[in-house]
């Protein structure tokens, strides 16, 4: 279809739409970066942490009548728990080994929680309500945008800045980079790195269980739900480039609104899209977009 053809209206409410996709790959996309820019940890079980918040967040519901405001608090942090014991019982053995030792740790990992689950609670999905504050919807003019998918943009964009703002501009964010490059010299000054590097992890998985529980009354929760989302929030990553934080946002973003227009302009191409540019971004400058030449 030519470009020119379509309504603007249906163009407006694509970008929309793919904001709402790019939210959720930002934010995924977000923990990646972090734990691989600090740790430099190709964390595959981020897709298990991803799906064991929207887990969480329905167990909250339904067993223990916790509503989904106060499980976008506690999954996160449950998560952020159990990334402590991974990264302090699991992880911190292999950081001297290649990164191949870590990435095949976490994709068994992944494999055991979804396994687990999945004999639990099969692999046909469980609804998730929308909370009561956030039914209904917004007329744009252009388009009817329900007050959910609205919520999600909002949250995400406010985690990410939050994140960014963190590592990039205060003193903690200075103290993690500077004990990832040299970490004797930042124990000199008295300064626990090692707790540090664990807090890090415990933060980046606990970003993709956020994602998750935004993601639980959007999708099917389901212990498969985040096979789908991972490879292209891996995608994403790469054109950002690898460990960059501002690179992950906003590819995440954009690449969620390009996805948007082209299941209006070219629709079979719409799962592909994402790969292309990786593609053709990888082709010009391999580092990513935002990430560092060596």
């Amino acid at each position: 279809m030519n470009l020119f053809e379509i309504p603007l209206q249906a163009l407006l409410s694509q970008v929309v739409l793919g904001l709402v996709n790019g939210s959720f790959y930002a934010v995924l996309s977000l923990g990646l970066a972090v734990i691989f820019g600090l740790l430099n940890v190709i964390n595959f079980a981020h897709a298990a942490m991803f799906m064991l918040g929207a887990v969480l967040a329905w167990m909250g519901l339904n067993y223990w009548g916790l509503s989904y405001w106060v499980m976008l608090l506690v999954a996160p942090l449950a998560v952020g728990l159990l990334g402590v014991l991974i990264e302090r019982l699991l992880l911190r053995r292999l950081y001297q080994l290649d990164h191949l030792y870590g990435m095949l740790l976490t994709l068994g990992l992944t494999l055991l929680l979804e396994g687990a689950l999945r004999s639990v609670y099969g692999v046909s999905g469980l609804s998730y309500e929308v909370p009561e504050s956030l039914l209904g919807a917004t007329d744009l003019g252009f388009m009817i945008l329900p007050n959910y998918r609205a919520w999600v943009v909002l949250a995400s964009l406010l985690m990410c800045f939050f994140t960014w703002f963190v590592i990039e501009k205060t003193r903690i964010g200075a103290y993690l980079r500077a004990g990832t490059e040299n970490p004797k010299l930042v124990e000199a000054f008295g300064i626990n790195v090692p707790l540090m590097i664990t807090l890090t992890y415990a933060f980046g998985v606990a970003l993709a269980a956020f994602a998750g529980v935004l993601a639980a009354p959007v999708m099917q929760v389901s212990p498969l739900m985040g096979q789908n989302l991972i490879t292209v929030v891996f995608a994403v990553v790469v054109i950002g480039g690898m460990g960059s934080i501002l690179g992950s946002i906003l590819t995440g973003l954009a690449l969620g609104v390009i996805e948007g227009l082209a299941k209006v302009i070219y629709p079979e191409a719409s799962s592909t899209v994402v790969f292309l540019v990786m593609v053709l971004v990888l082709l010009v400058r391999p580092a990513g977009l935002f990430g560092k030449e060596k």
